[in-house]
């Protein structure tokens, strides 16, 4: 227990450090993945960059990682976008017990919007170069959180729910899972009231999203 403490305090340490040597566009994050997932930011440094303080909740990221999705774990100089549009460069380190269970997370989120006015400014280059190569919704709930994995699915199925088959539906819910909606506290509820659709017949769509996915 004494080690795994030890550990804690010198990771706070490290996105201190970390964050003293970038400057204010660097926020860097701890996540203490053993709790619930709408409090796992245990410390936080310069959290102005994405609007975030301790105990707000991981992103949707870290809910695929733990959902199964991703299988990658680390993930390095990708780059993302904040809800206000502004540009990340990011990294996100997992780590992981003894037993190989994730456990936390180590995330570094630059800030390189202003960086890339001067680019353009100075080089006469376009943003058109620099693509925005993962979504990654940066909230201070896990309800926001829902929301935006809610529209993120509905924009890939192409469809609002009142035109939405059954089928349509049953597609949305496997997205969902797949982003590990499900995880989220009353998640389920949620989505069924957003499907207008019954409990039974959410978990009736979700087992049936399963099975569709067995035969692939």
């Amino acid at each position: 227990m004494e080690s795994v403490q030890a550990e804690w305090t010198f990771m706070t340490d490290l996105i201190k450090g970390i964050a003293a040597q970038f400057g204010e566009c660097c926020e860097v994050v701890l996540h203490d993945l053993t709790r619930p997932y709408d409090s796992t930011i245990v410390a936080i440094e310069h959290g102005h960059v994405t609007g975030r303080k301790v105990g707000d909740p991981g992103t949707n990221l870290g809910l695929e990682l733990l959902r199964g999705e991703r299988v990658d774990g680390n993930k390095f100089n990708y780059v993302t976008q904040t809800k206000d549009g502004r540009l990340l460069r990011s990294t996100s380190i997992y780590m992981k017990d003894k037993e190989g269970r994730t456990i936390g997370a180590l995330c570094i989120n630059f800030d390189i919007t202003s960086l890339m006015m001067a680019e353009k400014t100075l080089h006469g280059m376009t943003m058109t170069n620099l693509q925005t190569d993962v979504r990654e919704s940066f909230v201070t709930s896990v309800g926001e959180l829902l929301d935006a994995l809610i529209q993120e699915a509905q924009e890939q199925v192409g469809k609002p729910v009142a035109l939405m088959s059954k089928e349509d539906k049953v597609n949305m819910v496997r997205l969902l899972d797949r982003k590990g909606a499900f995880l989220i506290k009353k998640g389920g509820e949620k989505i069924g009231s957003y499907l207008n659709i019954s409990k039974y017949t959410l978990y009736s769509y979700l087992e049936e999203s399963k099975q569709e996915l067995n035969k692939d």
